[in-house]
């Protein structure tokens, strides 16, 4: 358990008229499949297979990988632990081989083993039968989810799995409480990073600061989340002048040049307000008018913002689109295109929604066939997962 910064929220503006998709049921051709599921899950337990390619991209608990039969993969980490991973020494680009067994959805990575590994040890065997049970119902739930046809379904759904995460925290948590070894004030400042520009926190700041972390750490330790809440408040409180500094708002001028848009001077002096108070919405975290402020700065900047063409849009696939279907997007793509600038949303989303069933079947050929890895061979060097 670690105190964190606050974090500070960040907008942008889109500065290009562009869609996206992530399809995330992968294709499962290549996969040997055994018929038989644990008692347990399920899921659909897959024969290991590997696969060799190179790396095309690297998250934090996965990566990428153009195989060198031409399919796309994703390889989930969950398996490996951070030392190992930080070993990989991975580098977009390199060739890796991997092997592992095909499973269904991204939730599908994270099971009930690898669940088990953050738990304390001293978590006992009656307790892990029974979070396992509950674990095990999260996943069936994660899965009606996606077949509920109305978003209210859906929501009920969702209700039910946080009710079960809740009952599951009141199991862990005297045990995490237990096994919990809080940092010195002195190691909870220093990574917060003020030193990075030389700031000095004042001496009777300090003073309160240590005295308000101490009873932090008391009331985590007694469970008392409410109280123990608050004390975090406090703490921000005298924190968020030093956090100012260190992290300063954005300038009007900043912004502008980030945009990378010839926008004339009349429009800058009217937008130059706006986004000031704008910053000040966000500051007092007044949601409601930091949304109306943004769409009001977009639809000042709109009209100088240049419109990706659609042989740029076609282009930033993967794949290669067929000339019949091309002559079906880009009228639609164009449409769509000018609905957005002039504001008209809902009539934009039609045509874009028109564009998704076409561009669909690419997608699903396309999209990449997702993998629990057991064991990475790279630069000669096997892992196993743990």
């Amino acid at each position: 358990m670690n105190m964190k910064k606050p974090i500070k929220k960040s907008w942008m503006i889109a500065s290009a008229l562009t869609i996206g998709m992530a399809v995330l049921t992968p294709l499962q051709a290549g996969a040997t499949e055994v018929k038989t599921t644990d008692s347990s899950s399920t899921t659909t337990i897959q024969l290991e297979q590997k696969i060799t390619g190179k790396i095309k991209g690297i998250s934090g608990d996965g990566m990428n990988i153009k195989g060198n039969d031409g399919k796309n993969y994703y390889v989930s980490f969950y398996k490996f632990s951070a030392e190992q991973i930080e070993k990989m020494n991975l580098v977009e680009g390199q060739e890796i081989s991997v092997e592992g067994s095909v499973v269904e959805s991204y939730s599908d990575f994270y099971t009930f083993a690898v669940y088990k590994k953050e738990l304390p040890k001293e978590v006992t065997q009656e307790d892990l039968t029974k979070l396992e049970k509950m674990f095990n119902e999260i996943k069936k739930l994660e899965k009606e989810v996606s077949k509920e046809e109305t978003e209210v379904e859906k929501e009920k759904k969702y209700e039910e799995i946080n009710k079960i995460y809740e009952e599951m925290y009141k199991i862990t948590k005297p045990y995490i409480l237990a096994n919990w070894q809080p940092q010195s004030y002195e190691e909870y400042i220093q990574e917060l990073g003020f030193n990075e520009k030389n700031i000095v926190i004042k001496e009777n700041d300090t003073t309160q600061l240590k005295a308000i972390y101490a009873e932090w750490v008391q009331l985590v330790k007694s469970g008392d989340e409410e109280k123990a809440n608050d004390k975090h408040d406090e703490l921000n409180k005298i924190l968020q002048p030093y956090f100012d500094e260190l992290y300063p708002p954005q300038t009007f001028e900043e912004f502008v040049k980030e945009l990378k848009l010839d926008i004339p001077a009349e429009t800058l002096a009217k937008l130059k307000p706006v986004f000031e108070n704008a910053q000040k919405a966000d500051k007092e975290e007044d949601m409601e008018l930091s949304n109306k402020l943004w769409h009001e700065i977009y639809q000042m900047i709109s009209p100088y913002i240049k419109p990706v063409t659609f042989e740029e849009y076609i282009s930033d696939f993967e794949f290669e689109v067929s000339e019949a279907d091309k002559m079906q997007i880009k009228p639609l793509y164009e449409e769509a295109s000018a609905l957005d600038r002039e504001g008209n949303i809902e009539k934009a989303q039609e045509k874009w929604e028109a564009i998704y069933k076409i561009l669909e079947p690419y997608f699903e050929v396309n999209q990449d066939t997702l993998i629990s890895a057991s064991k990475v061979i790279i630069n000669g060097q096997d892992y196993l997962a743990e």
